[in-house]
């Protein structure tokens, strides 16, 4: 099933997991963790958001020789039968058609042990109908995770367990952790709550939803932390900026959910990679970091309703390639600098483009370049 070598880090690091949101494309976390888990790799802290919330909460909830299966178990329950299509004998065009059919039958009918239908709902729009908050109702995965997750064993963990949601009243965000708060359905219901997908989720005074609108591959948590020891974060993202130029309107809404969703993440490791520089600047002894940042490229057939596509071809791709980025990703980790305030590891970072000619109007700056253009060092080891 893994393909992973033997993993080493010098004791001085420790290691951190953070895994993104996306809905059904969080099938790429399992493949990922299937290789990161069999290499040897130890995370002492598990962040999530989201999907990455409900993988942290089945990842630590789990004794370590049944974590993965019982993870596997939520994806096969999850799966929509897709026999006979692949990508390997079906065109492109016609495979973008299927998922999208799966993506909808999904919205419409629901997923047994995920989410169904939710009335008024979208018929709220409608005169005399009273108001409702969401269009589907995700309180089936309450029985999903008391069934895959023992939370006893959770608050209990020997890893530390962090995750987020958003207060839809304050805007501000939210975070529970199995160390302080405790980390109950209820927490991970508000973590995947997408609005207005899946209604908000009140905890105490609080009214909380999906924070991935806000940051959805949240790696800052661990940053945030004084940094007392070398730290190794592996950060696994579902979004992925570099997709090229849509031709359709399926592909250009697909495109502004890789933007929305991946862009953070970009802008979040340069500015903690400024953060840490200006620390080693001032003290020279600070601790070292690894970011290891892996994104799935969603090919081209998975469009503008890939998180809602729970086919078996598409959960499938997904996690084949989780286990191929891992592996790979493994080999660039063995390689990076120990010594470095922040090395940012990209398998495949997005590409830049610049014109060779000015646009219209847009004037040159002393040297030839133009705002924006420039890479940052936080690109560095990327490839």
């Amino acid at each position: 099933m893994t393909d992973a070598q033997p993993f080493r880090l010098p004791e001085s690091f420790d290691t951190a997991l953070v895994l993104g949101g996306g809905n059904a494309l969080g099938a790429y976390h399992l493949g990922a963790c299937e290789n990161l888990f069999a290499a040897g790799l130890r995370p002492g802290w598990l962040v999530g958001t989201s999907i990455g919330a409900v993988t942290v909460a089945i990842l630590a909830g789990n004794p370590p020789e049944t974590r993965l299966e019982r993870l596997r178990t939520f994806w096969r329950d999850a799966m929509q039968a897709s026999a006979g299509i692949t990508a390997d004998h079906v065109p492109d065009l016609l495979r973008s058609r299927f998922n999208n059919d799966f993506a909808l039958s999904a919205l419409l009918f629901g997923r047994p042990g995920l989410f169904r239908g939710r009335f008024p709902g979208l018929w709220s729009i409608l005169p005399f109908v009273p108001p409702d908050l969401a269009l589907r109702d995700h309180a089936p995965l309450r029985a999903t995770l008391e069934r895959l997750v023992d939370f006893d064993r959770l608050n209990g963990a020997p890893e530390r367990v962090s995750i987020n949601a958003i207060d839809m009243v304050t805007g501000n965000e939210v975070w529970f952790d199995n160390r302080d708060t405790g980390i109950e359905p209820d927490h991970l219901l508000a973590s995947t709550a997408l609005a207005p997908l899946f209604p908000p989720v009140e905890i105490g005074s609080r009214l909380l939803c999906d924070a991935g609108f806000g940051n959805n591959l949240p790696f800052d948590r661990v940053f945030l932390e004084e940094p007392m020891r070398d730290l190794l974060c592996v950060a696994i993202d579902v979004y992925h900026l570099g997709h090229g130029r849509p031709r359709t309107l399926d592909e250009t809404v697909a495109r502004v959910q890789d933007i929305g969703f991946a862009f953070q993440s970009q802008r979040a490791a340069a500015g903690i990679l400024r953060e840490r520089s200006l620390l080693r600047r001032f003290d020279p002894q600070s601790p070292s970091a690894i970011l290891a940042h892996l994104a799935y490229r969603a090919p081209g057939h998975q469009r503008s309703l890939k998180p809602l596509d729970f086919s078996r071809a598409s959960l499938e791709e997904r996690i084949d390639q989780g286990r191929k980025d891992a592996t790979a990703m493994l080999a660039r980790i063995a390689e990076a600098p120990r010594d470095a305030p922040l090395a940012h590891l990209q398998l495949h970072p997005a590409p830049e483009h610049q014109p060779a000619e000015p646009l219209p109007g847009a004037s040159r700056r002393p040297g030839g370049g133009r705002p924006g253009t420039g890479r940052t060092s936080a690109d560095a080891g990327g490839a």
